[in-house]
């Protein structure tokens, strides 16, 4: 029944003014306006909704991922904009950010104002 549906994601924010030029002026997201206080931006015909509360705590794991063709350009694009590239531990990163899986799948997280662990993913080719 819901695979027929349109999905959404949602974000929390306790900045939504920080939040807003965030998604709209440096992700580049089409912002479609406001529903119940909640931003709402297009990503390619699906909803983000960034909906106000009180208070937030950053996530440890990512919340919201983009699948593009070339994770470098976007990773330059942002770096270039201010956004700083997370890098953990455990994995070892490019110079620029970036993780190559074993599959050759390329991924870069990076957070918003509230610090919601966002991504940015190009599949490799088992996907």
């Amino acid at each position: 029944m819901l695979s027929h549906s349109k999905i959404q994601s949602i974000i929390w924010t306790s900045r939504i003014s920080q939040a807003e030029k965030f998604y709209r002026d440096v992700l580049d997201l089409t912002f479609k306006g406001r529903s119940d206080g909640a931003l709402v931006f297009d990503v390619n015909g699906a909803d983000l909704r960034v909906s106000p509360v009180a208070e937030t705590t950053p996530t440890e794991h990512t919340v919201l991922g983009f699948a593009v063709q070339d994770v470098n350009t976007v990773v330059e694009y942002l770096a270039n904009k201010g956004v700083a590239f997370e890098r953990f531990d455990a994995f070892p990163h490019e110079k620029n950010g970036v993780l190559i899986t074993p599959e050759s799948t390329k991924v870069a997280w990076f957070r918003d104002p509230d610090g919601n662990l966002l991504s940015i993913v190009q599949y490799g080719d088992a996907h």
